[in-house]
């Protein structure tokens, strides 16, 4: 009897071979993304802020684990485009669609972070 895998006719993965793909997808989206360069930038920048203010330890990483927010959003959008590239190089609304839909994802995923900073700022300096 043959296991699930072979029936699904797919491979086996371990832990480092998925750690190593998951390293050349970040590498990829590092060298062919400018807006992923952006947000890395945003990340380390606002990083930096958001743990040399004068709020609470666990304020500063509130703030800091939102910065993840957007990083993650444009990494979702960068597959979302690859696919859509994948599949057809032609315009057609649905591909169209679904790279502006990505992209939504992207800014609503800035919002939050906003308002998440805004809050925990308003919070942290008393002015709520």
């Amino acid at each position: 009897m043959s296991s699930l895998n072979d029936k699904l006719n797919k491979p086996k993965h371990s832990l480092w071979k998925n750690g190593g793909y998951a390293l050349e997808g970040l590498l990829d989206i590092i060298k062919n993304e400018t807006s992923f360069k952006w947000q890395l930038f945003m990340l380390f920048a606002l990083g930096i802020v958001a743990w040399t203010i004068p709020i609470s330890f666990s304020s500063s990483s509130i703030l800091f684990l939102s910065l993840f927010i957007p990083i993650l959003a444009e990494v979702a959008n960068s597959a979302i485009e690859r696919v859509v590239d994948l599949v057809t190089t032609d315009y057609h609304i649905l591909a169209k669609q679904a790279k502006d839909v990505g992209a939504t994802m992207v800014i609503l995923s800035l919002l939050v972070m906003a308002l998440i900073w805004i809050a925990v700022l308003l919070v942290s300096f008393k002015l709520v």
